[in-house]
């Protein structure tokens, strides 16, 4: 006789009727899109964070010599109806680190970020190319 697997449709059903309540909703988090442009002289990473302000953008070097680039974004809508004498808030809270390991060819001194119209955009300049250096040798 060979086993069987029965499927039990009842077990996945119960997690799921706890686990997705008002009580304790799904997280619902995404990435920003990124974007990686390389010229001659630099590599320019733009990060899409709608409605950002600079003040919630963090971007280091950390202790690998990677580059750490974290948003913070907190947001907070007031409704007030003067009618009914009550006042709403509504609360937006999202959160986003990675770190990004930087080409050998990156000057981590020159690095520069800026945020405007909702992109956070990093340029990181290259080293220039070091001129190749061909000569005989005499062997003796």
């Amino acid at each position: 006789m060979l086993p069987v697997m029965f499927k039990n449709s009842w077990f996945p059903t119960v997690f799921d009727d706890f686990l997705n309540t008002d009580f304790m909703p799904r997280a619902n988090s995404t990435a920003p899109a990124v974007n990686v442009k390389e010229s001659e002289k630099a590599y320019t990473m733009e990060l899409a964070a709608p409605g950002i302000k600079k003040e919630y953008c963090r971007v280091a070097i950390n202790d690998e010599g990677n580059l750490t680039i974290a948003i913070e974004n907190k947001a907070e809508h007031k409704h007030e109806d003067k009618h009914h004498h009550y006042l709403r808030r509504e609360f937006s809270y999202s959160n986003y680190e990675q770190n990004y390991m930087l080409p050998d060819d990156v000057v981590k001194e020159k690095i520069s970020a800026k945020v405007e119209d909702g992109i956070l955009t990093i340029t990181m300049p290259k080293t220039e190319p070091k001129e190749k250096v061909t000569k005989a040798i005499e062997v003796s």
